[in-house]
């Protein structure tokens, strides 16, 4: 955990706008009307291996989702994807990732594609992954070089933007 420089402004924002939430709001809706609409054939296999195997990408999912969040509230700060960063967290599931939260709502996408077999979910997965990466993402790490300065740029080097 670090704190911010002194002279960075604690209001300032990657983004006024919520944009991993109405991302997956938009996508998963989109994915499940697709899915009733216009069903397309699952070409994964279809034995209880792979389909056990899938549920634990939507179980990891969860599970890296409210580790993330607990990690960050924890130390104080917001997993608010629209609202100021008061510390950089890099412990937790952050050692290792610099966006869990992300990372976790494309495993989900991918667990609920398993258990629906739509193929809907794994491109609202792989939409996401781009999306959030544009909207939030690239923005984020931006206003968290100019917030932490080298503190931040030596933990961008030694941890990855997903896996």
């Amino acid at each position: 955990m670090t704190e911010q420089n002194a002279d960075f402004p604690i209001a300032a924002t990657a983004n006024v706008f919520p944009w991993p939430p109405a991302l997956l709001i938009a996508l998963g809706g989109a994915a499940a009307l697709a899915t009733w609409w216009w069903p397309l054939p699952w070409p994964g296999i279809r034995d209880a291996p792979a389909h056990w195997i899938g549920v634990g990408f939507g179980i990891a999912g969860i599970v890296l989702l409210v580790w993330a969040t607990w990690t960050l509230r924890s130390h104080g700060t917001t997993f608010l994807p629209h609202a100021p960063v008061t510390v950089l967290v890099t412990n937790g599931p952050f050692v290792r990732f610099r966006n869990p939260m992300y990372l976790g709502d494309v495993l989900i996408f991918l667990g609920i594609a398993e258990v629906t077999k739509s193929v809907w979910f794994v491109a609202a997965a792989a939409a996401f992954g781009v999306l959030v990466t544009i909207l939030q993402i690239i923005p984020e790490e931006r206003r968290l070089e100019s917030q932490f300065g080298d503190t931040y740029l030596d933990y961008k080097a030694r941890s990855r933007r997903w896996i």
